[in-house]
C-alpha cells in the first residue's frame, strides 16, 4: 500500500466532514472530491471546474457494498460484468437507486460509479465510510491535472491537496454503460466488454 500519513488521512476526513473539497491521486490524474451527500460540497466542485450540474458525478468506492446505497443493483450477468472488472480503473454507469439527489446524477436515472483499485483513493474512502465524489481536477476546457502542482495552479488553496503517485493510466478511467456494455468515454469504443 502506497504510504499515507495517519495525521495526513485525518486531516482529510475531517475536511470531508465539514463539507470540504480535496484533490486526491486516481487512477490516471488527480481528482476533486467531496462527501457525495453534501450539496453544497457538490456545488463547490462545480464552481470550481466550472461544469454544468446537468452533467453528474462520478463516485467511487474502497468496496461495491459502499455504493448500494446509491445504485439499483442490476441484473446478475451484468453485476458478473461489472464486479469482474472492480476493483480497478472502469467507471460503470449503473441504474441510481431512488431518491439519489439530482446533484449526483444531473436528473438522469443513472449513476456512473467505480470501486477504485488505487490505494490512496480507496483508503480514503474506507477512513471516510461512504464513496466520494470524483472528478477531474480541472477547470472544464482545461488538461486535467497530473501533478499537485497543477492542482494548485488551477485552484490555488481552495481544495486540501493529498499527496500520492498516480496509477497507471494516462488520463481519465474509461466509462461504460452498465446495461449495454457500450463505451461512452476512452477505453474501446467499439463498446466491448472491459473485461475481456
Amino acid at each position: 500500500m502506497i504510504p499515507l500519513p495517519r495525521w495526513r488521512l485525518s486531516q482529510a476526513v475531517r475536511h470531508l466532514r465539514r463539507g470540504g473539497v480535496i484533490a486526491y491521486p486516481t487512477e490516471g490524474v488527480f481528482g476533486l472530491g467531496c462527501d457525495p451527500c453534501r450539496e453544497g460540497a457538490v456545488a463547490e466542485i462545480l464552481e470550481l471546474k466550472g461544469r454544468p450540474a446537468a452533467k453528474g458525478m462520478i463516485l467511487i468506492a474502497a468496496d461495491f457494498d459502499q455504493l448500494l446505497p446509491f445504485v439499483s443493483v442490476p441484473p446478475a450477468a451484468v453485476l458478473a460484468r461489472i464486479l469482474a472488472s472492480w476493483p480497478g480503473p472502469v467507471t460503470w454507469i449503473l441504474p441510481a437507486a431512488p431518491r439519489v439527489p439530482a446533484w449526483l446524477t444531473g436528473g438522469r436515472s443513472t449513476l456512473a460509479c467505480r470501486v477504485t483499485d488505487h490505494p490512496v483513493a480507496a483508503r480514503l474512502c474506507r477512513a471516510f465510510g461512504r464513496p466520494l465524489v470524483s472528478t477531474s481536477a480541472n477547470p472544464t476546457g482545461r488538461p486535467p491535472a497530473r501533478s499537485l502542482l497543477q492542482v494548485r495552479r488551477y485552484f490555488g488553496r481552495r481544495v486540501l491537496m493529498i499527496p500520492g503517485p498516480l496509477g497507471r493510466l494516462e488520463g481519465p478511467t474509461p466509462i461504460y454503460d452498465a446495461l449495454t456494455g457500450c463505451c461512452l468515454r476512452g477505453g474501446s469504443q467499439s463498446g466491448g466488454n472491459p473485461t475481456t
